[in-house]
């Protein structure tokens, strides 16, 4: 289990140097990671660091050994690239085929390998990582693509139990709550459509071609996609149902789908054409087969984004015009009722200790620019416990006009705070600060909004 932490410290000496070398062309400014802009995976998200978190004891630091050092120094050799670390791990698993951190050290390689999209070592090195334990939904989702993706009825066989694994996995989740809950039933579903393709194609290369069908045409139901479409119109037409393929074929050309690149819209424009020829001798008409196809699957999306603002409010939002954010009070506020002024958000939370002394210089901006009615500070609260709020707030005495962030953090990719956004008149972002210079905050942001003051509305 050391060779791990050898490996994952050795990447950790590289990054240092190459932040010693930045902190030296650049002032040191001050923020902490941002667990509320962390993607979340199928049905959860990631939990922020207590502030009362006890620190860990130091453990004893034996000396490393000759294996250890070896791959110590060839890993600070890969720098942090995902194709020289695997040359590296494979060329040591080589040398020490015994190793006895060798289990450990294969699921690095099969994550290395997810980041490199190298089907063949996804399967190698994702299968022998599932024989282990398979609690592991990334492992699952990119194993099973990844053995669709080679071909064979063999890997075929395979793909389809390690898709109704991730099925397993994804049923035994909690039901999603909280102010994420969108968020994590959007992923859940996400998952569940991908499951059900895996499960259809592999069906289809193992001859039951109904079957195959039905999966997919449940892939669609559950999460209409572009890629689901087109696995449901391929299924439809090795059943010999031609044109209910055509239709779906429309479906995955018209769907509303941001994943869908122009190369894939191409492929399915290209095969509609020639599957609507064979059956009506020209494209007469596939016209109005598309747009019937674009009404048809406009309405699916606008249903399952109702179903996510049922959850969420700020669900698809994709303006922070668009939000509605939840005060401390449980009050709303709508922020496209700010437009026509300048909003300061500050992104914060109980635990960040940059925040902290951060605070008393985001107040002495707020005087300078107390009696200017066109300036809306916001404090916006990232922490994932909401409960901790209101104690921290009345513990440090700092105001309850807090708000909670919703969502925010996600939409502009917040990774860090204290972050401070400040939007101009017209709603769109002016101007953004990632964690600050304790010498030079103050004049900085007041320069800032002076200068958002200055642009028009328009």
């Amino acid at each position: 289990m050391r060779i791990l932490w050898v490996v994952l410290w050795a990447v950790l000496w590289v990054v240092l140097i190459a932040a010693e070398w930045s902190y030296a062309q650049n002032p040191p400014v001050v923020s902490e990671p941002n667990p509320a802009a962390a993607p979340a995976q199928p049905g959860g998200s990631q939990a922020a660091p207590s502030a009362s978190s006890p620190a860990p004891s130091a453990a004893p630091n034996p000396s490393p050994s000759p294996e250890e050092q070896e791959l110590m120094s060839q890993l600070s050799d890969a720098s942090t690239s995902n194709f020289d670390m695997i040359r590296v791990l494979e060329a040591h698993l080589k040398k020490y085929p015994n190793s006895s951190s060798r289990k450990e050290i294969e699921r690095v390689l099969a994550k290395a390998a997810v980041d490199t999209n190298d089907d063949r070592r996804i399967v190698l090195y994702g299968e022998r990582a599932l024989a282990e334990s398979t609690n592991d939904a990334l492992l699952l989702d990119r194993v099973s693509r990844s053995l669709l993706a080679l071909g064979g009825r063999e890997d075929a066989g395979k793909a389809l139990v390690y898709a109704k694994l991730f099925e397993l996995y994804v049923n035994k989740l909690l039901p999603p709550e909280g102010h994420n809950a969108a968020v994590q039933q959007e992923d859940r579903d996400r998952a569940m459509g991908r499951i059900l393709m895996y499960q259809s194609r592999a069906q289809g290369v193992l001859g039951e071609k109904q079957e195959a069908v039905r999966l997919a045409g449940r892939s669609f139901e559950i999460y209409p996609t572009e890629e689901s479409a087109r696995g449901w119109a391929q299924a439809l037409e090795q059943t010999g149902q031609n044109e209910e393929s055509v239709e779906h074929l429309a479906d995955a050309f018209a769907i509303p789908d941001a994943r869908a690149t122009d190369a894939l819209r191409a492929s399915d424009r290209r095969l509609l054409g020639q599957l609507y020829g064979k059956l009506h001798g020209s494209e007469a008409g596939l016209g109005d087969l598309i747009l019937t196809a674009y009404d048809r699957t406009a309405v699916l999306i606008e249903e399952r984004q109702d179903k996510m603002r049922a959850l969420d409010p700020n669900s698809g939002a994709t303006d922070p015009a668009g939000f509605v954010v939840t005060g401390l009070d449980g009050s709303k506020l709508e922020m496209k009722k700010l437009k026509g002024k300048v909003v300061v958000m500050d992104f914060w939370a109980t635990w960040c200790g940059p925040c902290r002394k951060q605070h008393p210089l985001y107040e002495e901006v707020k005087q300078r620019f107390k009696d200017t009615d066109d300036v809306v500070f916001l404090a916006m609260d990232t922490d994932e416990d909401h409960s901790l709020v209101a104690p921290f707030l009345d513990k440090q005495q700092w105001s309850r006009t807090v708000y909670f962030e919703d969502g925010l953090s996600r939409l502009l990719q917040i990774d860090s705070i204290p972050t401070t956004i400040l939007l101009g008149k017209n709603g769109h972002m002016s101007s953004r600060m990632n964690g600050f210079l304790p010498d030079r905050f103050v004049d900085q942001l007041t320069e800032r909004i002076r200068a958002a003051l200055a642009e028009p509305a328009e």
